[in-house]
């Protein structure tokens, strides 16, 4: 793929459960108009969804935060330019945690995991809590049941939509990375220091976590000298990149990075 096209660049970084197609709404959206965008795979999913769901690998549960946020560096600092980052929910803790590292040009987050030092509310927690009371379960995947995808996840996306996305797109996450979360287990930033303009995603339904989350995520991130912005979108759930209405989260996305690049 050639990264240099009106450089533009954008690297798109997948949340727990989902696969990289997951983003596949907003890759075309952007490829429309003039990006060229990128979508790696977390550590150990670089393979069919099936092998996955059968076997995510032995050491797959306790595959942490920055090791993710590792991979992603590799692959980012080999671009010609840096690119825009646009990170949905654990990926959007991933995103911070990249712009901490003084790695992109500039950060969307989507309804985030939150970052170091960020307390969750109670609906965010409650829906936590199922990962993080399992005995040994820093170190096993998780697998998300369908019944909390229609009722933590997805729980404003049609039913159909429910039940196809789920069959296509669900697989078993680390373990580990929702103690990190939960725990500001080396999810800290500086976000003093960052120097790059961030755009903080909330969604009006989400259960996973919460509005209330994310505003708090905004207003640390705000103590940064660098363009800090918020929107929070109606009406949508934790899967506001894909469910009906991402049309306009990624419209908004796309126009305020090019007011960056104006």
């Amino acid at each position: 793929m050639n990264a240099s096209n009106n450089g533009k660049t954008v690297v798109l970084v997948h949340g727990a459960w989902m696969t990289p197609t997951s983003w596949n709404p907003f890759k075309e959206y952007f490829e429309a108009h003039g990006y060229n965008v990128i979508v790696p795979t977390w550590p150990y999913l670089d393979r069919p969804i099936d092998e996955i769901r059968k076997n995510p690998g032995d050491d797959f549960g306790s595959l942490s935060l920055q090791k993710i946020a590792d991979h992603y560096e590799e692959i980012i600092r080999a671009l010609p330019e840096p690119p825009l980052l646009i990170g949905h929910s654990m990926g959007g803790l991933v995103t911070q945690i990249l712009l901490d590292r003084g790695v992109g040009a500039a950060g969307v987050v989507i309804d985030s995991a939150p970052i170091g030092g960020i307390v969750a509310d109670f609906r965010s927690l409650a829906s936590a809590l199922p990962i993080i009371l399992r005995p040994s379960g820093w170190k096993k995947p998780f697998v998300l049941t369908k019944e909390a995808f229609d009722t933590n996840f997805a729980n404003t996306a049609p039913q159909a939509q429910r039940d196809a996305d789920y069959a296509r797109e669900v697989i078993p996450a680390p373990g580990r990375i929702f103690y990190e979360a939960a725990f500001s287990i080396g999810t800290f930033v500086d976000a003093k220091n960052r120097k790059q303009p961030l755009l903080v995603i909330a969604g009006e339904k989400d259960r996973t976590t919460a509005p209330a989350l994310v505003r708090s995520i905004f207003k640390k991130q705000s103590k940064s000298k660098a363009r800090t912005d918020y929107l929070s979108f109606d009406g949508v759930s934790h899967y506001l990149v894909a469910e009906p209405g991402w049309q306009k989260v990624a419209e908004a996305s796309l126009n305020w990075a090019d007011r960056l690049n104006a």
